[in-house]
């Protein structure tokens, strides 16, 4: 681990400063920034992006299941994952979520929040095989994580789990416990998947069950109002929609994120914003299933905190899943400079996603300042998208024009990952990793 890091720009919450230095402890925390001259390790640094949604497992269902079915939707789309869920082996799970974990690091993702629910064998017996193969899987590659055990019980609203959904489903809060229990080396969270797949009134006592085991601090996630469906389904079997519901059945406030909320209302947005918990969006996936678009804009004005993540691994990319989050705004209301501040787009969005992220892991990431870890992601001015910008305008041409391809360097904790676009060990895990998917879609 490199202890001086030197840079032409650095973004830090005082804005985007030029010839700067990080000093870094042995932990690879940050202990001091100041002035600097070269040589540089690199032109532009900003906080690495904490990926505050993934399912990795999924990363092998990109391309598969596009050709039209009937009235083709999110829930079509649900079965082909479930196809695919219901063969994946722990051995599968290392290969699939290395070669994920490589993908987040080359697309400015430095930490991670897995939101794990391929549990058990395929088969459907128990053990925590599936989740100890992510974590090595993070471990190998480098990047931070949070592994958040997701608890499911139910198949929807007052319906119960489908055989298909066998391998994520408990049978007790307490067997849920006892996997928590078995997962260590790693810091946890808890992870109730849904309203449809656990019980409100169950809700309360798995997340003081859970917090025991955890931590009281540890962070809570939960997909809500994904789908209208989901929506009106709610509605018919407990007469609220999924974010009041949620509200009447726990407690919320700062260890909550919240998963979409797409079709979140007017009422329940303030609701969110009260309780002040985290919004998690995933813009990329949420175009590609077609859920629609949450009113980010309106939230972020009123201060709603927010966070990013790639969810289902189809496309990985921090700075593309700010661009559509920013466009989709754009084209919800048909106006520009959607989440613009008076210091422009790329560096407060940036900034603003690295906040909401570092709260939805938890972890001491997501801004460079002292006390932070050195997670860092670098970019170069070798392509036209930067050429000819300063520091007034070079986080909005970032955003507006770059992408993955002008990272050059990705530092997690201080440690070089990736370097000139490099992530050496990532060429035999691609390899592995074609080999698993066309496996696992040819069987």
């Amino acid at each position: 681990m490199q202890t001086r890091l030197a840079f032409e720009y650095i973004l830090t919450p005082d804005g985007l400063l030029r010839d700067q230095a990080l000093t870094l402890d042995p932990q690879g925390r940050i202990t001091g920034i100041g002035p600097a001259r070269g040589p540089y390790d690199g032109f532009l640094a900003v906080p690495g992006m904490p990926n505050a949604h993934s399912h990795a497992f999924q990363r092998s269902l990109s391309g598969y299941g596009e050709t039209p079915k009937g009235q083709d939707s999110f829930w079509s789309w649900r079965e082909a994952m479930y196809r695919l869920a219901n063969r994946v082996s722990p051995e599968d799970m290392f290969v699939i979520a290395r070669e994920a974990f490589w993908d987040m690091l080359r697309g400015g993702f430095t930490s991670v929040a897995e939101f794990h629910y391929l549990h058990h064998m395929p088969d459907g017996r128990p053990g925590a095989h599936m989740g100890r193969a992510v974590i090595a899987a993070a471990k190998e590659v480098g990047i931070r994580l949070r592994l958040l055990p997701v608890f499911y019980q139910t198949g929807g609203f007052k319906q119960p789990a489908r055989d298909e959904q066998r391998r994520f489903v408990h049978a007790s809060v307490d067997d849920f416990c006892d996997l928590l229990k078995e997962l260590h080396g790693v810091d946890l969270g808890v992870a109730p998947h849904s309203l449809r797949g656990v019980p409100p009134e169950t809700l309360a006592g798995l997340v003081e069950a859970a917090s025991k085991v955890v931590g009281a601090e540890a962070p809570i996630h939960i997909h809500v109002s994904e789908q209208q469906r989901e929506v009106d389904e709610c509605k018919l079997a407990y007469g609220a929609t999924p974010v009041e519901l949620l509200a009447r059945s726990v407690k919320l406030d700062s260890r909550w994120n919240l998963v979409h909320a797409t079709h979140a209302t007017v009422e329940e947005c303030a609701l969110m914003r009260k309780a002040q918990v985290n919004l998690v969006l995933c813009p990329i996936t949420e175009a590609y299933l077609g859920d629609g678009l949450f009113p980010a804009d309106d939230y972020a004005a009123q201060g709603g905190s927010i966070a990013v993540g790639s969810d289902s691994n189809c496309r990985i990319d921090a700075v593309e899943e700010l661009r559509w989050l920013e466009y989709g705004q754009r084209l919800r209301v048909q106006r520009r400079a959607r989440l613009a501040t008076e210091q422009g787009l790329g560096a407060p969005l940036w900034q603003r996603a690295c906040q909401g992220g570092a709260a939805a892991l938890g972890q001491a990431v997501g801004a460079l300042v002292p006390g932070r870890f050195a997670d860092i992601v670098v970019f170069g001015n070798h392509t036209s998208a930067l050429r000819g910008h300063d520091a007034d305008t070079l986080l909005d041409a970032l955003l507006i024009g770059g992408s993955r391809a002008d990272i050059t360097d990705v530092y997690v904790g201080g440690e070089r990952r990736m370097h000139t676009g490099v992530c050496h060990g990532a060429e035999e895990s691609a390899r592995e990793f074609a080999r698993s998917v066309l496996r696992l879609h040819q069987e």
